[in-house]
């Protein structure tokens, strides 16, 4: 695993490099294609045509709304127009691309991520890596098989702020680090069940599902609602937690915690709903993980209630230590807060690529470089992995009820059946789960 300072320097060069890159090669346009049609995914295919090394060749999408709405988009940008695939299979069987960008939902990301490679394909696959932890193993053996190239887009590793902070931390200012706290806290309130309905005009919901269990269609699912629920994705530890919960790894040394307890509810909404009628979401509207590594512990919590105006900081990760507190955030910056009285607090303010507030310009210009120099991008697959692995991880131990012990140089959990079964999950056919 490489170190936090071959982390920083690897993130720190390629930032400074971007003007450069972008001059680079104007003339060659690699076959790219987008794989999941929405407004997130339309944000990453969007930086690639700005880098002028892309041509867009092909879009997919089992909804022809959203595949329609992000075609005249595309065309409106490059004045050509993309073949239009409701099947990501027969997309790469047919246009052979050279860079797929995968912006699906979790569940599909294993399986998508693999054809790709398997077709040739360098990916830009959205984070988390995967749905379950073995589905991500599998990746990162292909990957490795296949020799291309794959970022993930956990995009807060290549933010100038956060590579700032890191190299604050690293200095030693905070002092020997014990604990480190991750959090999210959002509004969202009550929820009631929303009826259940049929699919918009022409979408293919079986294929949506996939290897996922085939719910009833609800809205509140499609478009964009299904990061909350677990079938097709990890809650907000898995979409917000694992950038936060990244950040630890890319400055600890350690492979992963030695053990993880997590715990969740909805005491707000109540139990799920899921009947041929009407459903809820169903992932926690409350969830707290602790993360017990060699040198430290790390904690996570979000509620979906309560915003933050009587705390400094709505989000992000605090590092403590014996000289204070230092907290990496989103669009407030990072701050040190010293533990000696009278000092000064040090802040620095964010650098963030706008109007997202995201900086996919940057990490799209390392994956690129990472290409050309057949090198490891910043978010690499395997370190996307490890830090993939922790939401999952602690989504099985809230499941069990308890606490799991985890082996981070096998990847396994030792002597615990009922939990290692959770590490997969059965598929619904005709889908095969990956090796």
């Amino acid at each position: 695993m490489r170190s936090r300072r071959h982390f920083l320097a690897t993130a720190s060069a390629a930032f400074s490099a971007v003007p450069l890159l972008r001059a680079q090669d104007p003339n060659r346009k690699m076959k790219t294609v987008l794989i999941g049609s929405g407004w997130w995914g339309l944000n990453i295919l969007r930086e690639a045509l700005a880098a002028g090394r892309s041509e867009c060749t092909a879009l997919c999408d089992v909804d022809p709304a959203q595949l329609n709405k992000a075609s005249e988009d595309i065309t409106s940008i490059t004045n050509s127009s993309p073949k239009l695939y409701r099947d990501y299979r027969e997309l790469l069987d047919k246009e052979k691309p050279e860079i797929v960008i995968i912006a699906t939902p979790d569940h599909w990301h294993a399986l998508q991520t693999i054809a790709a490679l398997k077709a040739g394909a360098h990916v830009f696959v959205e984070k988390p890596t995967a749905h379950t932890v073995n589905e991500s193993r599998a990746m990162v053996r292909v990957a490795r098989e296949s020799g291309k190239t794959v970022q993930v887009g956990l995009h807060r590793r290549i933010g100038p702020h956060h590579v700032n902070a890191h190299q604050f931390l690293r200095s030693g200012k905070v002092g020997k680090v014990g604990m480190v706290r991750c959090f999210v806290h959002s509004g969202g309130g009550t929820e009631q069940p929303r009826p259940n309905g049929e699919p918009p005009d022409g979408m293919d919901w079986d294929l949506y599902c996939g290897p996922a269990p085939l719910r009833p269609f609800n809205s509140r699912i499609h478009p964009g609602g299904w990061r909350m629920f677990m079938d097709y994705a990890n809650g907000i530890i898995g979409d917000w937690g694992v950038h936060w919960l990244d950040q630890i790894l890319m400055w600890s040394e350690e492979k992963g915690p030695r053990s993880v307890f997590s715990a969740g509810s909805r005491p707000l909404s109540g139990p799920p709903v899921l009947t041929p009628e009407k459903q809820t979401t169903d992932a926690p509207e409350v969830q707290t993980a602790i993360f017990q590594f060699e040198n430290f512990t790390a904690t996570w919590e979000n509620r979906r209630f309560g915003e933050n105006e009587s705390e400094k900081h709505p989000l992000g990760v605090c590092f403590y230590g014996t000289s204070g507190t230092l907290h990496i955030g989103w669009r407030d910056g990072w701050t040190f807060y010293p533990a000696k009285k009278g000092d000064p607090i040090i802040h620095e303010n964010h650098q963030l690529q706008e109007p997202d507030g995201h900086n996919l310009r940057l990490l799209w210009d390392d994956f690129l470089k990472a290409i050309d120099s057949k090198t490891s991008p910043v978010a690499n697959l395997e370190a996307a992995h490890r830090s993939s692995l922790l939401p999952m991880l602690a989504n099985a131990s809230m499941k069990l009820g308890r606490s799991i012990t985890w082996n981070p140089d096998t990847e396994s959990i030792p002597d615990d059946p009922a939990a290692s079964a959770l590490l997969s999950r059965k598929y619904r056919g005709p889908w095969e789960y990956p090796a």
